[in-house]
């Protein structure tokens, strides 16, 4: 409905207001570089940070603006990003690799609050802590058993909120208690971008943005860049493309599956509303599989409300009006308010639901974030560019686990509307 969306409308992230996408000068393609990276975002920046502070020539290529992709997209939420618990990840990979992968969890994390004190970005990083609501009762259960028997020496700060006391975490009366952990943080995503960017930049990486790379070839002893611009050669590549992986890298495409995430935000909205809404500054998410998850604006004036609520829409406005219906059912006091903003992005999934990082053929990648990667992406982008470095620091749990695919699967995820409905369905059964 044409109400639904306020005057001043825009189909473009709500961050983007304060950042918008920056303007570069964009140089001549170098005839040969020690790195090159494909991608611009928070995987690619801080890679080159490692490489040009060692003084290694740096050049980075993106096919948009630098930081168009879901770095400037997402929710600004941040967790201990690895999906999988312990027990399935033992199954899989044994107890040993269970534990250091889901530690990797806990250092991405980590790692993140003491990066951006240490680089002094200011994007509004706060710590407030995420509860995890129970969209039925025997989902309450299982988060409650599962924060009573955490593995030890993986124990994370968490407490149990019964649904007799969930007012004091929200303002909807649909969920059945759920979970805070108390260590889960958020940012703006866009100043964090153009921190970044901004200190790559000064530590003398150079950033083409609209040069998209159309393949990359081995040559000598590195590998040959095809780009829009022409050709250049680098000694050591890396590709760190996530949810925009394509044809110039067939065998990491078929490996990550991109799946849209939208985001609305509302118009600005009363402070008495805002604290019946949302009591506190947490970023909140549910136990859907379809999942939800929201948070407060920084300045506490509007809701950023996300969710995977299609598998192939592109018009804002229509998964707008999607989101925004979510959202009154959750919220019914907010049917009368609208939407600023409305946008997507890429995310990237991974056949096993962990990040993968590593070489192949020379070329280093770190992607798979599968929608927790604010903290794992420059984690993993660190331990890259650390690993080109030749710095023991850069290895990881992560490296070497097998990179899963599927047979007739090639980038494009035939496969995903089925599921979401499959998703949705179950969801629907209380499962």
């Amino acid at each position: 409905m044409a109400d639904l969306f306020t005057a001043d409308y825009k189909a473009e992230p709500y961050w983007w207001e304060r950042s918008p996408r920056p303007r570069l000068d964009a140089p001549s393609l170098p005839s040969s570089v020690d790195v090159a990276i494909v991608g611009s975002g928070y995987t690619g920046l801080c890679a080159a940070l490692e490489t040009a502070r060692a003084g290694r020539s740096t050049l980075i290529l993106d096919a948009e603006d630098a930081g168009w992709g879901c770095s400037s997209r997402n929710g600004g939420q941040i967790s201990t990003s690895i999906k999988p618990g312990y027990e399935e990840l033992s199954r899989l990979h044994g107890p040993e690799a269970a534990f250091a992968i889901l530690k990797e969890g806990h250092n991405a994390l980590a790692w993140i609050g003491e990066f951006i004190a240490a680089e002094k970005i200011d994007c509004d990083f706060t710590v407030p802590g995420r509860f995890h609501a129970a969209h039925n009762p025997r989902q309450y259960e299982l988060m409650a058993r599962a924060v009573g028997a955490q593995p030890k020496g993986l124990e994370v700060p968490a407490h149990v909120v019964p649904r007799a006391e969930q007012g004091r975490e929200t303002g909807s009366e649909r969920y059945h208690g759920g979970v805070v952990y108390e260590k889960h943080a958020s940012l703006d995503p866009g100043r964090y971008h153009q921190g970044l960017l901004e200190r790559a930049r000064a530590a003398g990486a150079t950033i083409i943005p609209h040069c998209r790379v159309n393949g990359i070839d081995r040559e000598g002893g590195g590998h040959r860049l095809s780009t829009a611009k022409g050709s250049v050669l680098a000694r050591d590549v890396v590709v760190a493309t996530n949810g925009y992986t394509g044809r110039p890298t067939p065998w990491l495409r078929r490996r990550v599956i991109p799946i849209g995430s939208y985001i609305i935000a509302t118009e600005p909205l009363p402070k008495a509303v805002m604290d019946r809404v949302m009591p506190t500054d947490r970023i909140v998410s549910d136990s859907r599989k379809v999942v939800y998850y929201y948070r407060p604006s920084p300045d506490r004036t509007r809701i950023l409300f996300g969710g995977r609520v299609t598998s192939g829409e592109t018009d804002p406005r229509r998964s707008g009006t999607l989101l925004h219906r979510d959202l009154v059912r959750l919220f019914p006091e907010l049917a009368g308010s609208r939407v600023s903003h409305s946008w997507m992005g890429l995310v990237a999934y991974t056949f096993d639901t962990l990040a993968h990082t590593g070489s192949r053929d020379g070329v280093h990648y770190a992607m798979g974030y599968c929608g927790s990667g604010v903290s794992m992406a420059g984690y993993l982008g660190t331990r890259v560019g650390q690993k080109i470095l030749g710095r023991a620091e850069g290895r990881t749990a992560l490296d070497g686990i097998r990179f899963q695919t599927r047979p007739l699967y090639n980038g494009k995820p035939w496969f995903l509307a089925a599921s979401v409905a499959f998703y949705r369905w179950r969801d629907g059964l209380g499962l």
